[in-house]
């Protein structure tokens, strides 16, 4: 019975370390946006305002864990955490999703409040602040854009961003409604439509990084279509106990125990070139790598019938 493993580029693969740069000044944007939204809302008495605000509070929290996640992940694997910290870019994840999902529904709550009392505020102050948080968020999206192609937790942090922008833009409408037609509940609106902005992608966001906590199989990842190009490599009898599983983003990883014809997984086959054994594992690895973009894969190579000798959990 043999076991190959096969590596790929690395454990750094599609991980955020690369735009730790720019997750840091899209930070320091989102932190002043804070502080002047914060401003602008108690100087306008707008819910709207004050509700974008902490909206991009917990931009700026998700953005300083996501920078954490990234310091962290570049730390060396270990004997006791052989895959080194690359789990933390999910758990920030999961601590952003749940930060999106308080604020949610504190605002929701407020709203109603006001919607029944709707305060004085004042539209042009609301009006002008906006407009400044709209315009860092838009500088914010551009610097994530291409890290959010590759990495949840970069992803995470663009979507809250996007969703900040969006958020500028509501109260920039309940702005200009509130100058031009004095209705005040315009800002309550405004605040509700801010929350149920924050809610889909909080959803998304959680049942994406609970998939890979639950190491579920990858999107996009057809587990069948991945045995019948195993099953169709030279030499190959049969393939049991398959896993495929993510890591972190970008980092599928995949297991199997791969039935040979006689002779193949033994020591004395190997002759030529590589020998048998590590031409089979050559081919394993360059098709799931082609076909799968799967570039860190483990084989247990063994003859037919030893699957009679495995523990009951494989299948």
């Amino acid at each position: 019975m043999g076991a190959g493993h096969s590596h790929g580029h690395g454990h750094g693969h599609g991980s955020a370390q690369a735009h730790r740069a720019r997750l840091l000044v899209v930070l320091a944007i989102t932190a002043t946006v804070v502080v002047v939204q914060v401003i602008g809302g108690v100087l306008s008495g707008s819910l709207a305002l004050l509700a974008d605000a902490g909206h991009a509070f917990t931009d700026a929290a998700g953005l300083l864990i996501a920078v954490l996640a990234v310091t962290f992940a570049s730390m060396p694997a270990t004997t006791q955490r052989t895959f080194g910290y690359l789990r933390l870019e999910i758990l920030a994840a999961v601590v952003n999703a749940t930060l999106l999902a308080v604020v949610a529904v504190f605002v929701l709550i407020e709203a109603g409040r006001r919607w029944s009392d709707p305060p004085e505020v004042a539209g042009g102050t609301m009006l002008a602040f906006a407009l400044v948080g709209l315009v860092a968020n838009a500088v914010g999206l551009l610097l994530l854009s291409r890290g959010a192609k590759e990495s949840l937790n970069v992803r995470g942090a663009y979507l809250e961003v996007l969703g900040d922008l969006l958020g500028s833009a509501a109260v920039i409408v309940a702005a200009v409604v509130l100058l031009t037609t004095g209705l005040r509940r315009a800002d309550a609106v405004a605040s509700v439509a801010v929350a149920l902005m924050i809610l889909p992608r909080t959803w998304s966001l959680l049942r994406e990084a609970i998939d890979v906590l639950l190491e579920a199989t990858p999107r996009g990842v057809d587990v069948g279509h991945v045995r019948d190009h195993i099953l169709r490599t030279p030499g190959v009898l049969d393939v049991h106990d398959l896993h495929v599983w993510t890591i972190t983003s970008g980092l599928p990883v995949m297991s199997a125990h791969i039935v040979v014809e006689p002779g193949r997984s033994t020591p004395d086959c190997a002759g030529a070139a590589q020998g048998c054994e590590a031409s089979i594992l050559d081919t394993l690895r360059d098709c799931l790598a082609e076909h799968f973009d799967v570039e860190h894969s483990t084989f247990q190579l063994e003859p037919a019938g030893h699957r009679a000798h495995e523990d009951a959990v494989h299948h």
